[in-house]
């Protein structure tokens, strides 16, 4: 499984163009020649971009749904909205289509996360935001995610 790892302060050209900087380009380069999936995010003002692999697998799972749910329907429509595929160029720029910087409310400023297996790009300003927001209730969340699991020596603290 792919494990990524730092948050990036990057520009955006007129054209939408982003210089992946060389840490994460590295971290990245086993899955780039299979190019990568972008999409708009379920729960916040984001991109997120999705390695061909980890899209191919969440997929696989969602193939699995019933069709003959209205939901299930509903919910594939929703999750694939604005779906782009997109690759590195030989620069190790990453064109973001001009419909999803909109969505992200991306102008020049930005943010490339990692999130585990797939990257969240930000406009910058709503990233520090959200970073801010989340501040206050940060320690009830992770006791409420990660505090029922038992204590297997895993040095998470």
């Amino acid at each position: 499984m792919l494990n990524l790892i730092g948050t990036y302060e990057c520009k955006a050209d007129v054209k939408g163009r982003v210089m992946v900087p060389a840490p994460l380009k590295k971290q990245l380069a086993s899955v780039a020649p299979e190019g990568f999936v972008i999409k708009r995010a379920v729960f916040q003002p984001c991109l997120e971009m999705y390695p061909m692999k980890e899209w191919d697998a969440l997929m696989q799972k969602m193939g699995e749904l019933n069709r003959f749910s209205r939901k299930n329907n509903d919910f594939i429509r929703r999750f694939t909205a604005g779906v782009k595929t997109v690759e590195l160029d030989a620069t190790g720029r990453l064109l973001i289509p001009k419909d999803l910087l909109s969505f992200a409310g991306i102008n020049k400023e930005l943010v490339i996360s990692s999130a585990i297996n797939i990257v969240e790009i930000w406009d910058k300003d709503k990233y520090e935001q959200a970073i801010d927001d989340a501040a206050n209730d940060f320690a009830d969340l992770a006791e409420e995610v990660m505090g029922n699991k038992s204590n297997d020596g895993d040095g998470v603290s």
